[in-house]
């Protein structure tokens, strides 16, 4: 038991592996919003 082996954490480390013995650490998911446009000011116009 050790490094030449599938099935223990060390021959899966050695293999570089994946199985029930080292499951894969899971990606955390990143949420990004979009950023609001700014909507332009409404301005009264002015009669000359």
């Amino acid at each position: 038991m050790g490094k030449g082996d599938k099935k223990t954490r060390r021959g899966k480390i050695n293999r570089g592996t994946f199985g029930v013995l080292r499951p894969r650490k899971k990606k955390s998911i990143i949420v990004t919003t979009k950023p609001k446009k700014a909507k332009p000011k409404k301005t009264a116009k002015v009669k000359e």
